[in-house]
């Protein structure tokens, strides 16, 4: 006799359309990926429901969805969002409606509710370590440009002072609208300045725009961009190289996740990603971020033996799932994932070589408050892979 399922509604509030679509399409796909492979297997105990709005990428679109899932569809649980305005947007409405917003997406920390299951990396997961690893290969005289929102304000600011601590100089510091593509004044004096390095926190097509025009700027002036002005960011993924055509190569992400980890449980999640949304690109951090999450809370669920909000919360906690990326653990105080660091430096092909990792998985530090100084030589690094 077959036991009874759990049947739990699930929201999905992720855009599928806007000028971020390539990373959030990934985020949707990754999300279905486990909602499907939860509700064929015949073991689990969890019968997912989903039922997806599209907030078409603006925070009106993101406001307006989740109050219909709170409130119209009485949801518990939503998979969703990808930018920190977003997520900053709907909280207020997930902590009024004791609900809980499973965030699949890196972010720039500074954050805890216990109404959000972070199933992204944070800041010392991604950030510091991007930061050791330009002050310590490249040098410390660094131009920043990002779209004008907290997600770049926070990165940024944490780089910022790690290179003024290191004796460094911030050659320049630029803002724009997300979906700003009029970029050519800032790649201009980018190359004028000759940095070290360039740290982008452009998302969707303002990330695209850029570095297509870093690089062609960069060759008409006969500077090798990637080995002696590379272009650094926390955020570009697999999906959205495709669109950088013969600039795809030689840029640097620093994630937790990347399509070319050798493992058995990455090698089966990009099988059937490539079965099934090898069209959009190859499978991402922001894909497997979702995947990560929708399966947390199936397993939650099952733990807790309800789909309250309140029984699934404390059952998520110290929650462990063998990932994509590796074992991923949810921090019972703060309810970000520990997670491993990786390097990666883009390919033509539209994946990345790992170049670097951490040897193991970092606790969540979203407040950087134990992570120690970005720029002392003896807190733990990467490995560099041969």
């Amino acid at each position: 006799m077959m036991k009874q399922r759990l049947e739990l509604p699930l929201g999905l509030l992720i855009s599928q359309s806007g000028s971020y679509k390539a990373v959030s399409c990934a985020i949707r796909a990754g999300a279905q990926l486990a909602l499907d492979e939860i509700n064929a297997c015949p073991e689990q105990s969890v019968t997912l429901k989903p039922v997806a709005i599209d907030p078409a990428g603006s925070l009106a679109g993101y406001v307006e969805g989740a109050r219909v899932l709170l409130r119209d569809h009485e949801l518990k649980h939503v998979v969703g969002c990808y930018t920190s305005s977003s997520r900053k947007e709907v909280l207020p409405l997930f902590e009024k409606a004791d609900a809980l917003l499973w965030y699949p997406s890196h972010y720039e920390g500074f954050e805890t509710s216990e109404n959000i299951v972070y199933s992204g990396a944070g800041p010392n997961q991604h950030i510091v370590p991007l930061t050791r690893h330009l002050l310590r290969r490249f040098g410390n005289r660094g131009w920043m440009v990002g779209s004008n929102y907290i997600w770049a304000w926070e990165n940024n600011r944490i780089l910022r002072e790690a290179i003024a601590a290191s004796g460094g100089a911030v050659m320049g510091e630029r803002y724009f609208a997300v979906g700003e593509t009029d970029l050519g004044d800032v790649v201009s004096q980018i190359i004028r300045d000759r940095p070290d390095f360039v740290f982008t926190t452009l998302i969707g097509q303002s990330g695209i725009a850029f570095l297509k025009m870093l690089r062609a700027a960069a060759e008409a002036a006969g500077i090798d961009q990637p080995r002696d002005m590379p272009a650094a960011s926390c955020s570009l993924s697999e999906v959205e190289l495709p669109q950088l055509g013969d600039a795809a190569a030689g840029h640097l992400s620093s994630s937790v996740y990347f399509s070319t980890i050798a493992s058995v449980e990455n090698r089966r999640f990009v099988a059937l990603w490539n079965s099934r949304f090898g069209q959009i690109g190859q499978a991402s951090a922001d894909a497997e971020a979702a995947y990560v999450a929708v399966h947390l809370l199936a397993r939650a669920a099952e733990r807790a033996g309800s789909t309250e909000f309140e029984a699934v919360r404390e059952a998520v906690r110290d929650l462990t799932f063998d990932a994509p990326q590796g074992r991923v653990t949810v921090d019972g105080e703060n309810l970000h994932c520990w997670m491993r660091p990786r390097m990666g430096r883009s390919r033509k092909d539209g994946s990345f070589d790992i170049v670097m990792e951490h040897p193991e998985a970092l606790r969540p530090d979203p407040y950087l408050t134990w992570t120690l100084d970005a720029r002392d030589s003896d807190s733990p690094d990467l490995r560099l892979i041969q």
